[in-house]
């Protein structure tokens, strides 16, 4: 049983139901806050503590990184170089430079980082990701991802949220992010990509609303629609593939809570039925990612978190750029390599 330190009460809540539902694996041993009352909000029986220091020279063996995001760097190394394995949520840094500082940390003190990226986990995700390694899935065509929920002004009333300074990004940072990294999860790494940036909803500096075309390295084309101005919140993502077309829900932080659409095209539907039939997915959302880690099988590794980073630079420069076409992989010669911030 590996002993964990959540830091950040916040999202830290959703991890911590994620923890007790896995008593095996995890014994949350510590919740800390700069706000002792919001931790004590959650904390139940579980010890709270407001100095970060301490609980790094305490015995615990994961830290869990539940802080805005321009404080997820610093935290993380300060954590493996206390010998602690790091947890920690998106964006992992934001800069690639930032990503290069954690990798050369996590070599020298033999710790680990895990990005979180749920998504990836629950029977919706499980059974595209089955039936592609399959084989029954074939070429993918094309595609489409949606981000639309809704961010007013009350959700910004924290003041790094919105800034530059504080959230360091807007839509495509913080919010479709997760299904920009279930693109690559399924269909593979990113060749090139035009993105259009603006900000229309809310009085901030970050972009609130992106329209985004990607071009795969297996030719796949897909488009990314993300607003923060929607009615309500939704996500849906659909795929085109030679053997079927696939569509997850509408659930906007869960999209593989439920087994998602497939309408045969190349492929019968018996054939998808058997194919589907006996197989066992991980727990949905946080908590399959914790098993993940648990067990060592299809963990996040901070490789992946570098994708994601990487991603995010180049539509960034794109935007700047008048939607400019730009090429992955990013090097480190690139003028956003060290961050994107204006």
């Amino acid at each position: 049983m590996r002993r964990v330190a959540i830091i950040g009460a916040g999202i830290g809540r959703e991890h911590l139901a994620a923890y007790r539902a896995l008593p095996q694996q995890f014994d949350v041993t510590v919740i800390c806050d700069l706000d002792r009352a919001r931790a004590q909000e959650i904390a139940g029986d579980i010890p709270v503590e407001t100095d970060l220091d301490a609980v790094l020279a305490s015995d615990v063996d994961i830290i869990d990184v539940c802080l805005p995001p321009h404080l997820h760097v610093a935290t993380a190394i300060a954590a493996m170089e206390a010998g602690k394995d790091v947890i920690c949520e998106k964006p992992v840094a934001t800069s690639l430079a930032d990503v290069d500082r954690l990798e050369a940390v996590s070599l020298a003190t033999g710790r680990t980082v895990y990005p979180v990226f749920q998504y990836r986990f629950g029977i919706g995700v499980a059974q595209v990701l089955h039936l592609i390694r399959s084989g029954l899935a074939g070429k993918a065509f094309a595609g489409s991802i949606e981000t639309h929920w809704r961010r007013d002004a009350d959700y910004y009333a924290a003041a790094w949220r919105g800034s530059w300074q504080g959230e360091q990004g807007g839509v495509i940072l913080g919010h479709a992010i997760h299904a920009h990294d279930l693109m690559g999860v399924l269909l593979g790494p990113v060749a090139q990509l035009n993105a259009q940036l603006a900000t229309r909803v809310n009085t901030i500096e970050t972009e609130d609303c992106a329209a985004i075309s990607f071009t795969l390295d297996s030719g796949a084309l897909i488009t990314s629609s993300a607003s923060l101005g929607a009615g309500d919140d939704t996500s849906r993502i659909r795929i085109m593939f030679e053997g079927f077309t696939v569509e997850s829900g509408l659930s906007p932080y869960a999209p593989a809570a439920a087994p998602w659409t497939i309408t045969p095209r190349a492929v019968s539907q018996g054939r998808i039925d058997a194919a589907l039939a006996g197989l066992v997915a991980p727990p949905l959302g946080f908590e399959g990612f914790l098993q993940a880690i648990a067990t060592g099988r299809d963990a996040v590794t901070l490789a992946h978190g570098r994708a994601s980073v990487e991603l995010v630079t180049a539509l960034y420069m794109s935007a700047r750029n008048g939607g400019q076409t730009v090429r992955l992989p990013v090097s480190r010669d690139h003028p956003l390599y060290a961050g994107w911030r204006p």
